[in-house]
């Protein structure tokens, strides 16, 4: 073998081990569980979700305040001068005033409108807290897609690292056999560059890595790039027979969420048809006031005040129109909801069962053109087969590795969208 030859594989070996070790140095390893507590924590998506929840329960109480007295305080102080004669300050009269009160107001009816508005934000709390459920939900997938994306990353640099090392033995063994003069130039071409593709493969499932990463990053709530490594298998538990679909998406989160947004569009209607009846208030006022400083004399007053609408240019019946199509339109759109989660749900089961199955079958095939390649070197070294027949089985080989963890890193996603589309979210993980 010539020196450049050997210079020239010398310096694809080292470049692979220089990928390897850039790869494995200074990572943070996670489990799947490390990743749920994370992101449960820190994605900001859950964070923005459970703060729509707060703000739920806080307009629950901005509206239900009405329902209690209103009670203000105020106190004032003044001083003011009239002039007479000729407008001299000599002649000015001043006076001061000084005056402090306080006035309260209850409500005491006004068609049951408050009371349905506030029953209206009780149900939106609950719709917001369903959204938060369908926000963990989808960010349980997007956690569970990245981190397996990651590991699949981490394992294809396995693997190509292991056909670059083939590769590299084929080259040598097909250099020897041309070195000989029981080869031809175009066989030893076409090993040069099968090795110079599995170089170029190590390093792109090195970036692989580095990109799977950054996407993991971002689901955990971290500002990328960050140094990460996943721990964890290809492991996918049978699903068994197939469950009652419809009962699932009872209880999936996007459709208890319009659920409760229906009830509340319910309430608001009955609000907006209390509208037309007089709004009855109580309403005080007690107080003190006086030319001198503590003020004195005393003054109170009580009364009621009744509200009757009469006409406003019909924007009270347009509201309750709105109101009605609002309700309207949430009816249909669960309904909607409902049958979209039953096709999703079905198609979801579906696809693991296919991807459990063709996982299962690349498995098999990898087991196969493993035996034959380890045959067909053998028979190659000796002559007993041709250059072309050994390498068609030397691809079939290498094709099946990376079949097969196409094959399990997809059955593991499947799952995880088969999750999602029940509904579960990053709570339900053990």
């Amino acid at each position: 073998m010539s020196a450049s030859k050997r210079l020239f594989i010398a310096v694809f070996i080292l470049s692979s081990v220089a990928f390897c070790r850039a790869f494995a140095e200074g990572e943070e390893v996670m489990t799947w569980e490390d990743c749920v507590r994370e992101a449960a924590k820190n994605n900001p998506d859950l964070v923005s979700a459970q703060q729509s929840v707060y703000s739920a329960k806080a307009q629950k109480g901005i509206t239900g305040s009405a329902l209690f007295p209103q009670i203000s305080a105020d106190a004032s102080a003044s001083k003011s001068k009239r002039e007479t004669g000729e407008f001299t300050d000599a002649e000015a009269e001043s006076t001061n005033t000084f005056s402090g009160d306080v006035s309260g107001s209850q409500l005491i009816f006004d068609g049951f409108k408050t009371s349905n508005d506030v029953a209206a934000a009780a149900e939106n709390i609950k719709a917001a807290q369903e959204g938060y459920r369908f926000s963990s939900s989808d960010v349980r997938f997007r956690l569970r897609d990245a981190f397996i994306s990651l590991l699949k990353a981490q394992d294809s640099v396995r693997i190509k690292e292991e056909i670059f090392q083939r590769r590299r033995q084929n080259y040598e063994l097909v250099t020897l056999r041309y070195e000989a003069g029981r080869e031809h130039r175009g066989s030893l071409m076409t090993e040069e560059a099968n090795l110079l593709r599995a170089k170029y493969e190590v390093a792109q499932a090195v970036r692989d890595v580095e990109f799977a990463q950054y996407k993991l990053a971002k689901e955990l709530g971290r500002t990328p790039p960050a140094a990460l490594a996943a721990k964890g298998d290809f492991y996918v538990a049978s699903t068994g027979e197939k469950p009652e679909l419809e009962n699932i998406a009872l209880s999936h989160p996007s459709l208890q969420r319009l659920a409760f947004q229906k009830n509340a569009a319910a309430y608001t209607l009955k609000s907006a048809k209390a509208q037309f009846f007089p709004t009855v208030t109580a309403n005080g006022n007690a107080g003190k006031s006086d030319t001198d400083f503590p003020p004195d004399n005393d003054s109170w007053s009580v009364g009621a005040t009744v509200s009757v609408p009469i006409f406003e240019g019909g924007r009270r019946v347009e509201q309750v129109k709105k109101a009605e199509a609002d309700l309207r339109k949430l009816e249909a759109d669960e309904k909607s909801r409902k049958d979209t989660l039953i096709r999703d749900l079905d198609s979801a089961w579906t696809g693991l069962q296919n991807a459990i199955d063709n996982a299962g079958v690349q498995k098999k095939f990898l087991a196969a053109t493993e035996e034959r390649a380890r045959i067909s070197e053998a028979q190659y070294s000796t002559g007993f087969i041709t250059f072309d027949d050994w390498i068609i089985i030397e691809d079939n080989m290498v094709s099946a590795k990376k079949s097969y963890l196409d094959a399990q890193a997809a059955a593991l996603v499947a799952e995880a969208a088969w999750i999602q589309a029940k509904g579960e979210t990053l709570e339900n993980v053990e």
